[in-house]
């Protein structure tokens, strides 16, 4: 039959099937946030990674604490906060009060058996039972004798008696006093104990007789429907062990209905097979709400008889329909989801777990106990299943801001509250601080210390506990930039420690503070602060924590230029650290590692600087940091690229980086790492090295068109295209050309198409096919460019395009883009390419044997150059140019009078070069001219005996060099 409710549960039944203590499930979530997030804050020492301040800008407030009022409140909530443990022992607990309540259980009845003697039994023995079992209403204490089975009802409720038989000879002689007493409730009760005790000793005859009389014996209808349920659920479960089934189906038609109809039926069920039945016939039915119904019984059943691993296909179905049902139900999805979740976690399904979980919490009226729930489930993935860090942070956060939206509308009076805040407050301060989110973590810190000052007396902290994390606080306000906050913050956790009874939490601060007041500037103070805080070390033979010192102290003299002084602290730490066993200091260790390696190689000691960094990989290696094994390779790389070059070494290393960046799913990084990898390989200048350099430019391009990163999937394309070309693939060329072409068209940016049609023409610029080069420069990126009114680019392509026809003999459209060129540089005001422009511009109209433009440009391109001459570069430059001119005037122009004038200037200039070849050419040429055109007999014996004297000269050099060769060898 049909429900009559569209809900498939009935008034008394709740739709959840766990329900925590909201201060169980506080203290579970609490023990969980602190195994996960641990707060050494207060326990170990802060290395000095922050870079100092003091010569840069002021650095603008955050939003949270934009001006001087803002850092005052936060200094007076503080020293609030930490007033009631100011001359207190540093465990004593601010509130520890806590009330619980005792849980009350209801004893089981029990009934004394009073053996027969000589075969009479007097009434008064059976008073007390009759008392009890009397009454047509159920009763709590029904409850207990309806669900245990026979052998528990035997050894729990009823004692006095030697064995079974016993037993049952007493409850059939007390049936019969309640008969004749027409105590029919009583006698019913007693059917239905005789038929359970038969029941379980296989005489199902006598137990069903039992139980029929149980079901006649009432003169008015039942209303302990608890006990008839009982009874049909033990006729049922007897007739399908005896395969009887037309009886089975017949009772279990009762029984369904009474299921279906009316709650708490379902305790005491032993099996399940009137459940299945049920679940049958729904299905054949086609009646969701009934098949709900079955469902939600079936996993109530399976999970209070500990059937775990039976519950989940059921529970799955029952949310499948209650999202499907068209009418809200009064099922709570959240706890449902949390059940499921929970379920998956047993059954070694992360995923399916955390899924469930988060699920759970978007559920609509979710409460604190269900987002702690979800909580509890994640963190117990990373814990029982093997998953990273990496994986299972990100997933706690929604979980965190909700129990933090939560615990900020409970009313505050309740302590846990005031605990599980701080203890959410302070993981997601540390998630945003590892996800480089510092002023929200600052942010999230100040708001818990400003909600809560005005509560002191219900926070559930500990002075070591609270003192942890206001360190913590000053430490982030140290990574964004605000050591003035940071070091408030610290004077008021020394101000509140007690003054006669030192404690490790004091050489801590101690430690930050000097690390504060490096930031801040102030040197002397920090070295003061640093040397205190080693004394606690020394004194406590804390060798983790003075290791630290050590290195901060170290840093401080690199900072202040005492290299030599750096050098002993940062080596002593070192020897510290490297003396350490079984504690987790590796990534400090490496941290230092670095600097010093970095000093050794800026001191030029490049094998100690080789040493430290390869030392600190394979500590990273050995540790299975990743975030250090990158710092380490990246700091080999450099090493092998600048410092001290090695192509090899360097391929290694930059290939293990773009490893660690593959397991670190950084993939925007690892496409980059892969391209510089390329490249490094293209500088081999092999075939063999360029198709290895075209597979990691593939594998970047991939990347790249996955995250969707056009302008570099572009480039990708091109140099792979460029790889074919060096490798002679040329029919593969077009192809990735066209590709990366398509890709920047896609992306309706016209200044990146310019940029990729011009160095598409690159590609072919210094190579045989250079003509290529003109259709990218002249008919497809020289009109974008115009168009666009990109003058600058434009300016480029003209020089590019002039350059290119110059070499292939195209000299008049040659001249055209290069006059272009010379009107473009003109109008930008740029000399230098107006001086490079008017240079290729007079070489082309030479060769287009336009000898007086080409003069007049040479002319132009002189007055262009600065004066006087700084380099020898343009000094030489003169030379060739005056010659060039000289030889213009003289040769095609026939001018010898102005020839002779070019080529003094140019001999001037290779005299003031002191370039003796040049001289010597241009002696000879003006001895020439003076002798032959101009006449004058006196400059032509001048200007014959200088290049005499310079050939006598360079064969006296020569031979020098001879014989000095000859004795070498």
């Amino acid at each position: 039959e049909s429900l009559n409710s569209a809900d498939i549960l009935l008034d008394g039944e709740e739709g959840k099937f766990s329900c925590p203590q909201d201060q169980s499930i506080i203290k579970e979530s609490i023990e969980s946030l602190k195994k996960t997030f641990e707060n050494d804050a207060g326990l170990n020492y802060k290395l000095d990674i922050i870079p100092s301040h003091n010569n840069g800008p002021k650095p603008s407030a955050a939003p949270f604490c934009e001006d001087e009022a803002h850092q005052t409140e936060l200094r007076e909530n503080i020293q609030t906060l930490l007033a009631p443990i100011r001359f207190s022992s540093p465990d004593h607990t601010i509130n520890t009060s806590e009330t619980q309540k005792d849980c009350n259980y209801l004893s089981p009845i029990r009934f004394t058996v009073h053996p027969p003697a000589e075969g009479i039994q007097s009434t008064q023995d059976f008073v007390p039972l009759f008392t009890i079992l009397e009454g047509r209403d159920f009763k709590e204490e029904f409850g207990v004798l309806y669900e245990l089975s026979s052998e528990q009802l035997s050894s729990v409720i009823f004692e006095g008696h030697s064995d079974e038989d016993e037993l049952i000879s007493y409850l059939c002689v007390a049936r019969e006093v309640s008969k004749k007493k027409r105590l029919f409730w009583t006698q019913t009760r007693l059917c239905f104990l005789l038929g359970k005790f038969c029941s379980g000793r296989s005489k199902f005859s006598q137990a069903q007789a039992f139980f029929e009389e149980a079901l006649c014996v009432p003169p008015e209808s039942f209303t302990d429907l608890r006990l008839l349920a009982s009874i049909y659920f033990n006729l049922a479960d007897m007739h399908a062990f005896q395969r009887n089934k037309e009886s089975f189906f017949a009772v279990s038609e009762r029984l369904v209905a009474l299921l279906l109809a009316l709650p708490d039926c379902l305790k005491g069920f032993e099996d399940n097979c009137v459940l299945a039945y049920m679940m049958r016939k729904a299905i054949l039915s086609q009646n969701k709400q009934a098949e709900a119904r079955a469902c939600y019984l079936l996993v109530k059943h399976h999970l209070t008889s500990g059937e775990e691993n039976q519950v989940v296909p059921y529970l799955e179905r029952l949310l499948v329909a209650f999202n499907e049902a068209q009418q809200p139900w009064s099922l709570v999805p959240s706890q449902v989801y949390l059940t499921l979740g929970g379920l998956y976690s047993k059954l070694h399904r992360p995923l399916l777990s955390a899924s469930s979980a988060k699920v759970a919490s978007l559920q609509p009226f979710v409460t604190l106990a269900d987002c702690l729930g979800g909580l509890v489930l994640v963190l117990d993935n990373f814990y029982h299943h093997g998953s990273t860090e990496q994986d299972i942070l990100p997933q706690v956060a929604p979980y965190l801001y909700r129990g933090l939206s939560f615990t900020k509308v409970s009313e505050a009076g309740i302590t846990h509250y005031q605990s599980l805040s701080y203890q959410l407050t302070f993981c997601l301060s540390q998630l945003f601080y590892k996800y480089k989110m510092v002023k929200c973590a600052i942010k999230c810190m100040n708001s818990f210390i400003n909600n809560n000052n005005t509560h002191l007396e219900l926070l559930h902290l500990s002075a070591v506990e609270l003192n942890s994390g206001l360190i913590w606080l000053a430490w982030l306000h140290l990574e964004n930039n605000q050591p003035s906050i940071a070091l408030d913050i610290l004077d008021s956790v020394v101000a509140s420690l007690p003054e006669h009874n030192t404690s490790h939490q004091e050489g801590v601060v101690l430690n930050m503070r000097g690390v504060t007041l490096q930031s801040m500037g102030d040197q002397r103070r920090a070295a003061e602060s640093y040397q205190a805080a080693a004394n606690f070390c020394q004194e406590a033979e804390d060798f983790l924590n003075w290791a630290v010192v050590q290195a901060n102290l170290g840093l401080l003299c690199l900072k202040a230029g005492a290299k030599g002084l750096a050098q002993n602290y940062l080596v002593k730490a070192v020897q510290l650290f490297s003396e350490l066993k079984g504690e987790s200091h590796e990534e400090m260790f490496i941290s230092v590692l670095l600097k010093l390696g970095l000093h050794f190689v800026e001191q030029g000691n490049l094998d100690y600087g080789k040493g430290c960094y390869e030392w600190a990989l394979l500590l990273a290696m050995w540790a299975n940091l990743l975030d250090c094994q990158l710092s380490a390779t990246r700091h080999l790389c450099s090493l092998y690229g600048r410092e001290s070059p090695d192509l090899a070494r360097c391929i290694i290393y930059s290939k293990h980086q773009a490893h660690i960046l593959r397991q670190s799913r950084d993939r925007a990084q690892e496409a980059g790492a892969l391209e510089a990898v390329s490249q490094l390989y293209l500088g081999l200048g092999t075939c063999r090295a360029y198709r290895t350099a075209l597979d990691y430019t593939k594998s970047s391009l991939g990347i790249f068109i996955d995250l969707g990163c056009k302008e570099k999937e572009t480039y990708g394309w091109l140099k792979a295209g460029h790889i074919y070309h060096l490798l002679g693939q040329t029919e593969l060329v077009d192809i990735y050309i066209q590709a990366a072409q398509d890709v920047a068209l896609s992306t309706g940016d016209t200044s990146f198409i310019l940029k990729l049609l011009e160095a598409s023409g690159d590609l072919f610029y210094s190579c045989q096919d250079s003509d290529r080069a003109i259709t990218f420069y002249r008919d497809r990126a020289h009109p974008v460019a115009v168009k666009s009114g990109d003058v600058h680019c434009r300016l480029r392509l003209c020089n590019k395009l002039a350059q290119v026809m110059l070499q292939l003999g195209m000299y008049e459209e040659a001249a055209k883009f290069a006059r272009t060129s010379v009107d473009i540089s003109i109008n930008l005001g740029d000399d230098l390419n107006q001086r490079v422009a008017c240079c290729r511009l007079a070489s082309l109209y030479h060769s287009l044997q336009q000898y007086e433009l080409a003069e007049y440009f040479y002319l132009k391109t002189l007055s262009l150059c600065p004066t006087p001459l700084q380099f020898d570069e343009e000094t030489l430059f003169y030379v060739r140019v005056y010659q060039t001119l000289g030889d213009i005037t003289f040769y095609q122009l026939k001018d010898p009078f102005d020839a002779a004038g070019y080529y003094q200037l140019a001999l001037a200039a290779a005299m003031d070069l002191g370039n003796k070849r040049a001289q010597l050419r241009l002696c000879t040429r003006l001895a020439t001219i003076y002798h032959n055109f101009l006449m004058e007999r006196e400059l032509s014996l001048f200007f014959y005996q200088k290049a005499r004297g310079i050939t006598t000269e360079l064969n006296e050099r020569r031979m020098t060099i001879s014989s000095e060769l000859r004795v070498t060898s």
